[in-house]
């Protein structure tokens, strides 16, 4: 529904419009599932043509799975197997939705590409921003902060200023089927029962070999399933019987172990985060204050970003978070501007 409603705002605000879907996986897999629920499914590129057709647009598949498989597959399995939760939407978003997408559209002869996320790009003295919606439930700004900044100019979220409730009854008005389909919420890599693990499996990715469990002060206290099963935070599925419930603290993928403790324990005020993507300066030199959001749909919470060597950082929160997660990404804002964003790579006591 959102990508139907994009393309009908293009055309209304005079934009030659072409309808685009991009195949992220080879026919022969398509996520793993085959289910209409995927964006590349048979049947989901056969409701994109009868939208296209409806809106009298040309309409293009562009197969982009090798470049998926190189960059997103390669990326997926390779954080699993250093033990960290992998974010593969935000690195989707800027290696192949608003990376190789945009050089295809460049030799289309396209002005913009234009899309059905819910975010703002805006333009301030010929600076280019990234905002968050003005639906904060769907806002995806969080998934977005990766994508190059040279690229900003060249994308349009026509859907910024909409609800998600908004964009429904315009599909509505328009006769559009989408109108009522729900919102899909699936990691592609996962199956049907939404199990991504399997799919893991046949990337080769070592991690499901049983292995200890340990408290915090390194006792054996259970057994777990493989530690690509498990993320920092969580508490169901370790099928352990304690007097207090215990998350994962710690995921040790070199020694196939994980650590849990009681929730206070999993609060933490300072973590170190790597790997900068800046949008709003060219690189940090001095400790700055911003709201820092953890994980998508978490609230923006106070903290100070401290520059450290090797493009690394220091990030240091106002009050204790729960569970940052090594591997997902930290994004830093001023107000409801994205200043930039980096990966978490360690926890600190």
């Amino acid at each position: 529904v959102d990508s139907s409603v994009a393309a009908l705002e293009m055309k209304k605000n005079g934009y030659d419009v072409i309808g685009v879907t991009i195949q992220t996986w080879p026919k022969e897999e398509c996520g793993g599932v085959g289910s209409d629920k995927l964006c590349c499914s048979l049947g989901a590129i056969q409701y994109a043509r009868s939208v296209a057709e409806d809106l009298k647009i040309p309409y293009h598949v562009i197969d982009l799975s090798k470049e998926f498989s190189d960059k997103v597959k390669k990326y997926f399995a390779e954080e699993y197997n250093r033990g960290r939760t992998p974010n593969p939407c935000v690195w989707c978003n800027s290696e192949i939705k608003f990376g190789c997408l945009v050089e295809k559209a460049k030799e289309l002869g396209a002005a913009k590409i234009a899309t059905g996320h819910y975010a703002k790009i805006t333009n301030r003295n010929d600076r280019f921003y990234l905002s968050e919606a003005e639906d904060k439930m769907y806002d995806q700004s969080y998934f977005l902060y990766n994508i190059a900044k040279d690229r900003l100019p060249f994308i349009d979220f026509p859907l910024g200023a909409y609800t998600k409730q908004t964009v429904r009854e315009i599909a509505k008005q328009n006769g559009f089927s989408s109108a009522e389909r729900p919102s899909s919420q699936d990691i592609c890599f996962a199956n049907s029962d939404g199990d991504y693990r399997k799919y893991l499996g046949k990337l080769g990715v070592n991690v499901f070999t049983p292995g200890d469990i340990l408290d915090v002060n390194g006792k054996v206290i259970g057994k777990h399933q493989g530690v690509a099963s498990y993320t920092v935070g969580q508490r169901r599925g370790l099928r352990l019987s304690m007097k207090e419930p215990v998350y994962v603290l710690k995921i040790d993928a070199k020694n196939n172990t994980i650590t849990v403790g009681e929730k206070e324990r999993a609060m933490n005020k300072k973590m170190i985060v790597k790997g900068f993507n800046w949008l709003m300066e060219e690189k940090l030199t001095h400790s700055k204050a911003f709201l820092i959001r953890i994980r998508y749909n978490s609230d923006k919470v106070k903290g100070v970003v401290t520059p450290l060597a090797d493009d690394t950082a220091l990030v240091e929160f106002d009050e204790k978070q729960f569970a940052p997660t090594p591997g997902q990404a930290a994004v830093f804002y001023l107000e409801e501007t994205v200043a930039g964003g980096a990966w978490i790579e360690e926890i600190l006591e």
